[in-house]
């Protein structure tokens, strides 16, 4: 392929990309009023941040900005050619004294006459063309191109996972509020029964006031803790939205869910390279850039060669007559022009030592990010581990509380349970469910953790 068709290639799925992404602001705008209902799995949400949230799109925006200021490079090595205009009417011309004798031997030396070099009228029109044949900036950046898409590439790369994890917090987030809120209402509607039954037994003497007291303090209890649960799923839906870069008055409706299993399918990584990890390949890029500079500035010992043309026409006269048919005069010119620095104050030499240095401090960086990628992923492979294992742990824990509270309830409707008894395995259940919940969020954030520390996001 030539680099003609390449770029026209290049030029048209930079235009779909810019069509796109105006109209999906358009889509976003305020002035689109209907909004349809929505259901959104995970995977759902996530497509739909990467094609909406602001960070991702403009993060691509750079990379078309990056693609342009690379086309800008690219004339530079191509023939610049540029035309000037000039009209200039003196209505005073300047004049210059000069000694007569000069010009004629029958004049006394040192007779001076003023003298005019030059017409009231003057039109100028030329052209000028350069073309470089040889300037070692031009030619770095030309190589460097590659590099720098490479880099405004993999800035969008690592500005999608960022809103990938963000996403898929909020929305288990959100699917782990909903749970709690769901099995809390179903105590509830329980409890608000049981209560009208003791209500109902009290009146007929069997109970005492005591009984029925407790029950109202637990179902306010639950009442409560309802409400904060709700509280929380509205702002964690909110905040889901945020992140997938959605307006906030869509009606969201989340089609997953969350279980032990569900969390369990991550599946263990065999094998890992550190190119799989955006941090490491932004890294790497960034140092080709360097190099790249260093490069530039150690050329930049080498001279500039770069071939020149001017052609134009002229005119000079006493009157404004051009508009008659008179003899305009032309001229051409071309040549060759080198340059090159014989001595700059040693300034070269020290932006060649910062460059140097600049691409070292990089390559520690990349040691330290490998380093802390380790860290990252033991700390997260422990993490989900151990989430597991404690969500499994609470799971069994809040079914069991959930049996004693049903054999609790049976035993105080039969006559052969107190309200205390009643009181303490609402508590163990409520404190089961609460523990139960917080694991279940732990183990699939932990989750997130565990893939974005692999590279798998």
């Amino acid at each position: 392929m030539t680099f003609m068709q390449a770029n026209k290639k290049r030029t048209g799925w930079i235009g779909a990309l810019l069509l796109l992404i105006f109209h999906t602001g358009m889509a976003q705008s305020p002035a689109n009023t209907q909004l349809a209902p929505m259901s959104l799995s995970a995977k759902e949400a996530v497509d739909y941040a990467l094609a909406n949230q602001a960070t991702v799109r403009n993060a691509k925006l750079d990379e078309l900005i990056q693609l342009a200021k690379n086309k800008e490079v690219s004339g530079m090595a191509l023939p610049q050619l540029s035309g000037a205009g000039s009209f200039q009417h003196n209505p005073i011309v300047q004049k210059q004294l000069i000694d007569a004798s000069n010009f004629s031997d029958t004049v006394p030396k040192g007779t001076l006459v003023p003298f005019a070099f030059g017409l009231k009228f003057n039109v100028l029109g030329e052209v000028k063309f350069n073309q470089v044949l040889f300037d070692p900036s031009v030619l770095v950046a030309l190589q460097a191109r590659k590099t720098l898409e490479e880099l405004s590439h993999r800035g969008v790369q690592k500005a999608e996972i960022d809103v990938k994890v963000n996403v898929y917090k909020a929305y288990y987030n959100v699917l782990s509020a909903r749970k709690a809120l769901s099995i809390l209402r179903g105590n509830l509607t329980t409890l608000e029964k049981l209560l009208g039954e003791t209500r109902e037994t009290y009146k007929n003497g069997l109970v005492e006031k005591l009984d029925v007291d407790r029950l109202v303090v637990q179902v306010t209890n639950l009442r409560t803790e309802e409400t904060k649960l709700q509280n929380l799923s509205e702002v964690g839906m909110a905040a889901l939205k945020y992140y997938m870069g959605m307006p906030m008055r869509t009606e969201l409706t989340l089609t997953d869910t969350l279980s032990t299993a569900e969390i369990k399918s991550a599946v263990a990584v065999e094998k890992f390279d550190y190119s799989q990890r955006i941090e490491y390949q932004l890294l790497q890029s960034q140092k080709k850039a360097y190099e790249y500079d260093l490069k530039r500035y150690k050329y930049n010992a080498l001279p500039v060669l770069s071939l020149f043309g001017t052609g134009g026409v002229s005119r000079a006269s006493d009157v404004f007559n051009y508009f008659d048919k008179q003899t305009w005069y032309g001229y051409v010119g071309y040549g060759v022009n080198l340059s090159f620095n014989i001595f700059s104050g040693f300034q070269r030499r020290r932006k060649v030592d910062q460059a140097f240095l600049q691409v070292k401090k990089t390559e520690i960086t990349i040691e330290d990010t490998k380093l802390g990628i380790d860290l990252e992923q033991t700390q997260s492979t422990s993490n989900l581990r151990n989430n597991i294992v404690a969500l499994e742990a609470q799971e069994s824990n809040m079914q069991l509380a959930q049996e004693v509270y049903n054999m609790t309830q049976i035993k105080y409707r039969e006559g052969v349970g107190s309200s205390v008894e009643m009181s303490n395995a609402e508590n163990d259940l409520l404190t089961a469910q609460n523990n139960y919940f917080t694991a279940l969020y732990n183990a699939s954030v932990s989750k997130i953790d565990y893939l974005k520390a692999y590279g798998k996001l």
